[in-house]
């Protein structure tokens, strides 16, 4: 005997899925996007060490002009630049020769950021929490580090691979206007790990010690913003308080010395 829909005996040829199966479903498509995302990044990582200056110039031609506007010339901008100048006699000769140059932007942001094209932003706030000379070269120093290490180019090329991944896969989901925007986003918002703050913050160490004989002033803005809440730089690199740590570790096998500071002699906003 047939029973009439409704029925609690009745079971149609399509039962509804229960919420354990969509849970299921729910969990192997985050899964798979972790998995596309995370092997995404690892080719990126991988690549990078195989871009010619050449295109990361190109590269560098979708981020450069958006700062560049912002950047203001000048006799801060110059001052900086005779500093990074000073870093940059200490590094080791490059095939193609780099040409370091800072772009400073007077807002109140505490922020530094080595971007491709060989820029390295400098925010009016960050210069207002340095307290010497020698704290600012180690920021210097760092984002020198970022260079040599290429993970300047690390959240560009991620944000190029996942937008062209993505549009592979659900069908073109932006334009390359739209990729711009994107890798605009990405390096404002650049997150390193801390193996490559560590990594950069050694040879920010080195320079800082080939440039003065000691390292005074290595760990003090680091120490001085730790506690400071809202500031862009902690939200896109590790803690400060274990980059210190790992500063003094790295200053204490070394034997480097410290000594008496540099004052800064730029202007404060």
């Amino acid at each position: 005997m047939q029973l009439p829909p409704g029925d609690a005996s009745y079971s149609d040829r399509n039962p509804e899925p229960k919420s354990r199966d969509l849970f299921k479903f729910f969990v192997i498509c985050i899964a798979s996007l972790m998995a596309i995302i995370w092997g995404t990044f690892a080719l990126g990582s991988a690549i990078v060490w195989w871009i010619p200056p050449s295109v990361e110039q190109q590269l560098g031609n979708l981020v450069l002009p958006v700062y560049s506007q912002q950047a203001k010339p000048g006799k801060t901008q110059d001052q900086l630049n005779d500093l990074l100048n000073k870093l940059e006699s200490h590094l080791p000769p490059s095939n193609p020769a780099r040409n370091y140059q800072i772009l400073y932007i007077n807002q109140p942001i505490v922020n530094a950021a080595a971007i491709p094209s060989d820029r390295i932003l400098v925010y009016q706030g960050l210069l207002d929490k340095a307290e010497s000379e020698n704290e600012l070269m180690m920021i210097l120093g760092h984002e020198l580090g970022h260079f040599k290490n290429r993970d300047h180019l690390r959240g560009l090329g991620n944000a190029l691979l996942l937008q062209i991944v993505f549009s592979s896969l659900f069908g073109d989901i932006g334009s390359v206007a739209a990729i711009g925007t994107t890798s605009i986003e990405a390096i404002s918002r650049a997150q390193f790990s801390q193996q490559q703050e560590i990594q950069a913050d050694d040879v920010g160490l080195d320079l800082l010690y080939k440039h003065y004989g000691h390292v005074a002033g290595a760990t003090d803005f680091f120490d001085r913003i730790r506690d400071i809440p809202n500031i862009p730089l902690l939200a896109s690199h590790p803690a400060p308080a274990s980059r210190v740590e790992q500063l003094k570790t790295l200053i204490h096998d070394r034997q480097y010395s410290i000594k008496q500071k540099t004052p800064l002699q730029l202007p404060k906003s």
